[in-house]
């Protein structure tokens, strides 16, 4: 709507208290929206990505699958084992195609999850105890007790030091499968478990980084904390723009990766370390005060000084997410599938995982492990009054979304190659497939069936009769 200035004649534009899009064959019209409020648009976009990232990944996993079980398996080897690299001076890099996805590509993923985490704790879900309280000791349960199990299986063996590969939800296809077969009005607890993954991730790199480590070079590792110092230097001076950092973030990478830790650790640093505070309030009244000055001139000059005053009214962290989420969402993480996902099941390999302890231990571990783990340590959350579950989720959403976190995928397939390899490494990734497909399994029917028992709606919100189905599911409930 517009309204008559004080001052002049040119329209002055206002907010629309509503700003959504207008209704649409996938969008319920003005009279079917759910209105929920607790949910922030960047919470939502963050959703909306890692669900359409679900069916990528999923895609890519099927196609791994059918090319390393078909007569063209020796293409795939040969793909993920050319050499490539680059060379300056007497200094290079060479990596075969599956360290450069694993090593580097997957270096974005772990920067993603590093900029989510850093902004729920700076002014999300994670800011608050009694809110954090339930899904962080979910997800502490849902590391310990898979680990646990998995041990019960494996300990004593070589195979032991597999314990990693069970601690770990996939974000991507737990929101993919809540948008395709979750209850309805679902976006509270949509919201519950992607606190409980960031958390569940947190712990995750962690072990990585301390148990997952090979022999340190102290001499790279001190470069790369003088850049990481360098990162908080910037962080202090207030610098809004993105090259300084992305910068620093390959010199990172590079030092890391020369140190013999997990190079994808530097991502997970750059992401934890980039401003995500709100700007100053003054930057960002300049805005519409550069944009007058566009208006009354429109040259290539004012049109730039608009757009960096813009992007300097928005926190860093933000926007490099908004850069490399859908990167990481639809090209890097269903490549990753697509590297990784490739086991032969022939009969010899299905026969050899039916009675293999690392295969059996992965798959008990992440179903049972993460149903056991998590809903026990929420529970007792609550009944000690730590905290209390969000909204009108109910302690049987708790249980079937417990289920649904026993998908460990991308993370688990990538502890699983640092941790085997071979036959055990094989082996391990057959449990993996099978223990995710599971609790998908489960999950989806047991929040179906409970989502008709125990809605999710309050009373006074309004239920379109019939919601769509699919990725677009998470922006239109």
């Amino acid at each position: 709507m517009t309204t008559e200035g004080p001052e002049t004649d040119r329209p002055v534009v206002q907010a629309d208290p509503d700003p959504r899009p207008p209704a649409g064959p996938l969008t319920p019209g003005p009279s079917l929206r759910v209105r929920l409020p607790s949910v922030n648009t960047s919470v939502r976009d963050f959703l909306v990505t890692e669900s359409g990232s679900a069916l990528a990944l999923l895609a890519a996993t099927v196609l791994a699958l059918v090319w390393a079980n078909s007569p063209w398996s020796a293409a795939y080897d040969a793909l993920w084992s050319t050499s490539a690299g680059f060379h300056l001076g007497s200094w290079g890099l060479d990596l075969d195609l599956h360290h450069w996805v694993n090593d580097a590509a997957m270096a974005v993923f772990f920067c993603v999850v590093g900029l989510e985490i850093n902004r729920e704790v700076t002014s999300g879900e994670l800011r608050d105890r009694r809110t954090i309280a339930v899904p962080a000791l979910g997800a502490l349960g849902g590391l310990a007790v898979p680990a646990l199990i998995y041990l019960a299986f494996n300990g004593g063996t070589e195979a032991a030091h597999g314990w990693g590969v069970v601690m770990s939800t996939d974000t991507a296809f737990l929101v993919g499968i809540l948008a395709l077969f979750g209850p309805a009005c679902p976006d509270r607890l949509r919201l519950f478990l992607l606190t409980l993954a960031i958390v569940d991730d947190i712990g995750a790199i962690t072990v990585m980084a301390v148990f997952y480590t090979d022999g340190v070079r102290w001499l790279a590792l001190g470069v790369a904390a003088v850049l990481l110092a360098g990162l908080l230097a910037l962080r202090w001076l207030g610098v809004w723009r993105l090259t300084p950092y992305a910068l620093i973030g390959i010199a990172l990478w590079l030092a890391v990766n020369a140190s013999g830790v997990h190079a994808t650790l530097a991502g997970v640093l750059v992401g934890l370390l980039l401003p995500s505070r709100s700007t100053a309030r003054e930057h960002v009244e300049q805005v519409p005060q550069w944009a007058d000055g566009l208006v009354a001139e429109t040259t290539a000059d004012r049109e730039h000084l608009t757009e960096l005053a813009a992007r300097a009214a928005v926190p860093a962290s933000e926007r490099l997410q908004r850069i490399l989420h859908p990167w990481s969402a639809f090209v890097i993480v269903p490549v990753f599938g697509l590297a990784n996902a490739g086991v032969r099941l022939d009969a010899e390999a299905l026969r050899a995982a039916a009675t293999s302890p690392v295969s059996i231990g992965v798959a008990v571990a992440l179903v049972a492990g993460n149903t056991i783990g998590i809903t026990g340590a929420a529970t007792i959350a609550i009944r000690t009054g730590l905290g209390q579950l969000p909204g009108r989720v109910r302690w049987g959403h708790l249980l079937g979304g417990a289920v649904l976190a026993g998908i460990g995928f991308t993370i688990s397939l990538f502890i699983a190659e640092l941790a085997f390899e071979g036959a055990i490494r094989e082996q391990a990734k057959i449990g993996i497939l099978a223990g995710s497909l599971l609790a998908a399994v489960l999950g989806s029917v047991l929040l179906r069936a409970l989502g008709n028992r125990l809605p999710l709606c309050s009373p006074d919100e309004e239920l379109p009769p019939r919601l769509p189905t699919g990725p677009w599911a998470v922006g239109t409930v």
